[in-house]
């Protein structure tokens, strides 16, 4: 059998121990690691915002994880066309998409391929999605306080 390719992608945006959780299992499990980095646009069309921290600064991060062999932009919104341009063996991704009507359509066009999925458990008490919220209300609170401290 020949070297197993991984591919695991991401927002990877306020980068935190259940992305590493991810490239850390991910890793144990193929011989060579590409982290896609979802790019900011398409963070934008899929999730509604935009990342807190930009994709050329992502990457940098990603790509010095020892963890990783390379990190690339990932550009595309269909996981099959990104398979096409930088071909793999494995697709990691976390288990909230299983089940999903995405993650049913990603394991159909990616069995047709013959590419193996592996979900992984998603780290529910430390997401972006918290972390970012926690940003939001930290970042308000001050700006009310500063407010009422101009006014006085």
């Amino acid at each position: 059998m020949g070297m197993r390719i991984g591919y695991a992608a991401g927002a990877f945006d306020l980068f935190h121990v259940g992305h590493l959780n991810l490239l850390r299992q991910a890793k144990s499990r193929c011989d060579y690691l590409i982290a896609g980095v979802v790019a900011d646009d398409l963070l934008l069309q899929t999730k509604g915002h935009s990342p807190v921290i930009p994709l050329v600064e992502r990457l940098e991060i990603v790509r010095n994880i020892g963890l990783v062999d390379e990190a690339v932009a990932e550009v595309l919104p269909n996981k099959i066309d990104t398979w096409r341009e930088k071909p793999f063996d494995i697709f990691f991704k976390g288990d909230d998409w299983k089940g999903t009507p995405k993650g049913i359509a990603l394991e159909r066009d990616f069995s047709a391929v013959g590419v193996e999925i592996v979900y992984f458990p998603y780290t529910v008490h430390t997401s972006s999605t918290v972390l970012r919220r926690t940003l939001e209300i930290i970042t308000s609170e001050y700006e009310e306080s500063s407010a009422r401290q101009r006014r006085v």
